[in-house]
């Protein structure tokens, strides 16, 4: 029989049966166990590390899953998962079939609330309790939010409406002054003065908002956690209890450099030390042609300026930020005020790159309409992580933007096919333009490991599709670094006839409506591929030129359905869209063989 405690706990209510001396011992093993599996599958790692003593006295003293737990955008939920229900499969997190790497009802009773993105458990969580009041019900409703996410706007949202309420609510603050990278503003400061008590305790925010606060407390220590938590219990209305934590606690090299660990990669669970994959003779991350393009723009241009809601690392603002500290702005996980932000600098002359992952842009699209479009100032935006972005799923992937954007008035849409594009139009975007740009780029690298930066800045004129491939027959319509697949596809083919002709259509909008006249004349067969929904995605533009033209030609889209997309990796998940190399070979090689038919 196993001496480890944590293989003999299946759910909360196993853990309850321990002795509160044994836990430590199970934070030591749940630790391991998470670095274990990690180390190998990769995923969220220092943020799961940092509260293992919370989860583990949350399950402890609260009856879940009967008293409802939020984990605010769910990097730290790997430790819940594991204690509910999920051990045994944990190694398939994030894998496609798996487990998701977030909470998510649908997958388990404990995950209360589906997340993903930062700012929501507050919300949620008083939601729960309001509606737990009015059906009569005795229940506690606990949100956990980091010190980076409860900067966000609708944080406060949730702490203004709940502090007028007499809601059964306990916000916990997970504070280690880390997001993904550093947490940043006014807010970060007062609750750094709150920890070093310089802070006057008479001068309490969350308390002048009308919530039981105590704190701030060692969230490591799970003895004095679970102390402050059943006295907690008994304390009516809303609560707030600040704990202070180390993101990456436990693995040495994740407590020393947080931002890398946050999601390291595969690395050696005995040292810690990454397992360095070979970069050399690889082409750039997109991120990084930005980045270091900017930096470039900006040298020679005193009037760029660089905005981003806390994903300086990830985007490569970094780079910007580092060149020029005073023109490149990381302001915390704030989308909204990023866009407005950007807008009111607009108005004064300056050239604003806001950069925004894909999926966080929809948090903005008020902003984007009213603030931006409707102004028609020439914002900038640039969103990385466009198009299916892999394991993180769902929450995360940048499909819905070309559909989102596209009926916006004003708003121009480009998708770079490489490397070289994306620097050229972030340079055409550099020299002023006379309406807002949308450029989206997708995760990871290039295709061109010859590529080198910088390179010669083209100009690229706004509205105009480019011929990849001649062709008799059937019309390639492709936006975007899907252009790539499509290529291979069509190298695999014997086309001897040369049936097939390929064209890049990098502006969305405006769309080419000349050559697109051209291409409906000439071919019977239009195809459009895209890595973005085909519900009023590029596609849809298409078939609506074709309408309101009185075109007839047989159209067929390619993309992502109209559902969401699970986790999986890239290559998998455009498998599963058709989208993937093999995918498009076959409805290419299919149209070939109906048209060879058809000649006999």
């Amino acid at each position: 029989m196993s001496k480890k405690l944590l293989d003999h706990i299946v759910n909360p209510k196993d853990l309850r049966k321990l002795d509160v001396a044994q836990l430590p011992q199970l934070a030591k093993e749940l630790r391991e166990f998470i670095i274990d599996i990690v180390s190998v599958k990769e995923g969220h790692l220092g943020a799961s590390l940092g509260v293992v003593e919370l989860t583990i006295a949350l399950h402890y003293v609260f009856d879940t899953p009967n008293d409802l737990l939020v984990w605010d955008v769910g990097h730290q939920a790997y430790g819940h998962k594991i204690l509910t229900e999920r051990r045994k499969k944990f190694d398939t997190n994030r894998q496609l079939g798996g487990i998701s790497g977030f909470p998510r009802r649908s997958e388990s009773v404990y995950d209360t609330f589906g997340v993903g993105h930062s700012s929501t458990s507050i919300s949620a969580a008083l939601g729960m309790a309001i509606a737990s009041q009015l059906k009569g019900e005795n229940k506690h409703h606990i949100a956990v939010i980091g010190d980076a996410s409860i900067a966000s706007g609708m944080a406060f949202e949730g702490l203004n409406h709940a502090g007028v309420t007499d809601a059964d609510l306990l916000v916990i603050l997970n504070d280690n002054a880390i997001g993904i990278d550093p947490s940043v503003g006014a807010l970060k400061n007062y609750l750094t003065a709150v920890k070093e008590g310089s802070n006057p305790k008479d001068n309490n925010m969350i308390k002048s908002l009308n919530f039981d606060y105590s704190g701030p407390i060692d969230g490591h220590d799970i003895e004095g956690l679970i102390k402050e938590l059943e006295r907690l219990k008994k304390v009516k209305g809303p609560k707030f209890l600040h704990i202070i934590t180390t993101k990456g606690k436990g693995l040495q090299q994740a407590e020393e450099n947080q931002v890398k660990y946050h999601a390291p990669g595969k690395f050696d669970a005995a040292t810690g030390e990454l397992i360095k994959s070979s970069t050399e003779n690889l082409p750039p991350k997109f991120q990084d042609v930005f980045g270091l393009t900017l930096v470039e723009l900006a040298k020679n241009n005193p009037k760029i300026i660089g905005i981003t809601p806390a994903m300086p690392s990830g985007s490569s603002m970094k780079f910007m930020m580092d060149a020029f500290p005073k023109r490149a702005f990381d302001v915390g996980i704030a989308e909204q005020h990023a866009v407005t932000l950007s807008a009111g600098m607009v108005t004064q002359g300056m050239v604003v790159f806001c950069n925004i992952y894909s999926t966080f842009l929809q948090r903005a699209y008020d902003q984007v309409i009213h603030d931006v479009a409707l102004q028609n100032l020439p914002v900038i935006f640039c969103l990385d992580r466009a198009g299916l972005v892999g394991e993180d799923g769902a929450t995360h992937h940048g499909v819905f933007d070309i559909a989102y954007l596209r009926c916006i008035p004003n708003m121009i849409i480009y998708a770079p096919k490489d490397e070289m594009e994306l620097q050229n139009i972030l340079y055409t975007a550099s020299l002023g333009l006379k309406h807002p740009i949308a450029i989206r780029y997708p995760r990871g690298r290039g295709k061109n490991a010859d590529w080198k930066f910088p390179s010669d800045f083209q100009k690229i004129e706004i509205g105009k599709a480019q011929k990849l491939k001649k062709g008799k027959k059937v019309a390639i319509l492709s936006t975007g670094t899907i252009a790539d697949n499509v290529t291979q596809a069509l190298n695999d083919i014997e086309d001897t006839e040369q049936h097939f002709a390929h064209y890049h259509f990098g502006f969305i909008k405006p769309l080419d409506e000349k050559k697109l006249h051209k291409i409906c004349d000439k071919f019977s067969t239009i195809i459009t591929v895209e890595d973005g929904v085909t519900t009023g995605g590029f596609g849809s533009s298409v078939l609506e030129f074709c309408a309101k033209n009185d075109y007839v030609n047989e159209i067929f889209l390619c993309g992502v359905p109209d559902y969401f997309i699970e986790h999986g990796t890239i290559d998998e998940l455009q498998q599963f869209c058709n989208i993937d190399v093999d995918g498009l070979r076959s409805l290419f090689s299919g149209l070939l063989d109906e048209e060879e038919e058809e000649e006999d």
